[in-house]
């Protein structure tokens, strides 16, 4: 399309009206009592962050780095396949599952005891079947953590023991545990209650240590941590009335009030996310957000439309300050082709941006000026040729 000056722009406010009483109430939440260091909410389906504290500041985050380990593992190998315990990997510091050099075990049987009882016997073992080494596998999960957009995330270790530059942020394990959370089969694992596997040498007896998954409601994982380096972590996720949320909490504190503190912080985070977030149809796709003025057309303006359908998780108090900035491009000469892009449309929740999308022209519209027309007219009579018979239908100017 011609033109790229984003000139005309409008602002609708509280045009976006939300449901009963509920959009009526304007009262801002108070903020979740979370002792974390890094400290985020996310719904799930959207990506959108409810709530951070210090999200984007990296820090070390113990066996939280056990969710990548599985992924690529899944990713990269079939469950089936037996995995040869190297002495690198029966060596590895406690929690361990009692791993033996030469020991033949199953990669799923691995995958069980990494996220159900965070060995770390297991991690490395899995990492070594996988890549080779531990420090390929590592690399792996940090390309990985990269490509999902958790750029501040690098993997040193496959099981989160404290390791220099080992370090990821409360955001970036947020971004990590959605996306693990959309495989099925790290799904099933993390919601086993116990798990029994054979090798060539001995039955493992192999329990689930997420005490959140127990003491709330709805919850469906996610990996609990903990090291001297990281304090403790964890990465929970839950569900209620149709909303997923993910929550992280790194370094929530060290000893005994730590580890219990981990739990309390993800659980206000949750409940502040359920409490105060409804989802709301904000921007309907392909409903019309204007027109397009289009210079040297025989049609001057031309609908435009919202290039997706919008619909998030908000609070009472964003939806009475939710705002509409339409902004058209100006300066546009035909032709214009449907589908191109015409402007930008941004949500905005009391002044902060909460959404951008795209506008797009609605049909095609041809040039037309002097010159076009002058041409329609020499290919016409081109196309006679001898025929003296035919009618000709000169174009309007």
């Amino acid at each position: 399309m011609k033109g790229n000056l984003f000139l005309y722009i409008f602002v609708i406010s509280c045009v976006i009206m939300g449901s009963g009483a509920w959009a009526a109430e304007s009262t801002t939440a108070k903020p979740p009592d979370v002792h974390a260091r890094g400290a985020v909410i996310m719904e799930l389906s959207t990506g959108r962050v409810l709530w951070e504290q210090d999200a984007f500041t990296p820090y070390p985050m113990a066996s939280t780095t056990k969710i990548m380990t599985a992924i690529i593992a899944l990713e990269n190998a079939n469950l089936s396949e037996m995995v040869t315990v190297s002495a690198r990997a029966a060596a590895a510091q406690n929690v361990k599952m009692g791993l033996v050099r030469g020991e033949e075990i199953p990669l799923e049987g691995l995958l069980y005891a990494l996220m159900l009882q965070s060995s770390n016997d297991a991690a490395v073992a899995i990492a070594e079947h996988v890549a080779g080494t531990v420090e390929e596998f590592c690399r792996m999960m940090t390309l990985k953590a990269r490509e999902l957009g958790a750029m501040d995330t690098t993997f040193i270790t496959p099981n989160g023991l404290d390791a220099e530059g080992h370090m990821s942020t409360a955001y970036d394990l947020a971004v990590i545990a959605r996306y693990a959370l959309r495989n099925e089969q790290f799904v099933k694992i993390i919601n086993t209650p116990s798990y029994i596997t054979v090798s060539d040498k001995k039955t493992h007896s192999i329990q689930n240590k997420n005490r959140f998954l127990s003491e709330y409601e709805g919850a469906y994982g996610v990996k609990t941590g903990y090291t001297g380096g990281a304090g403790n972590c964890f990465v929970g996720a839950a569900r209620s009335d149709g909303m997923e949320i993910v929550t992280v909490a790194l370094g929530s504190g060290w000893g005994a009030a730590g580890k219990e503190r981990k739990w309390i912080d993800t659980k206000n985070m949750m409940e502040y996310a359920f409490v105060n977030y409804k989802f709301e149809s904000l921007i309907k796709k392909d409903e019309q957000a204007g027109l397009l003025t289009v210079a040297r057309a025989k049609t001057a303006e031309i609908p435009i439309y919202f290039m997706d359908e919008v619909v998030l998780p908000v609070t009472a108090a964003e939806m009475a300050g939710m705002e509409l900035e339409v902004t058209i491009k100006d300066g546009v000469r035909a032709p214009v082709a449907a589908g191109d892009i015409a402007g930008l449309a941004r949500l905005l929740a009391n002044g902060r941006q909460i959404y951008e999308t795209s506008l797009y022209a609605g049909e095609d519209i041809p040039r037309h000026d002097l010159k076009t027309s002058a041409e329609k007219v020499l290919n016409i009579f081109a196309s006679l040729g001898t025929n003296g018979d035919t009618e000709v239908v000169l174009p309007e100017f």
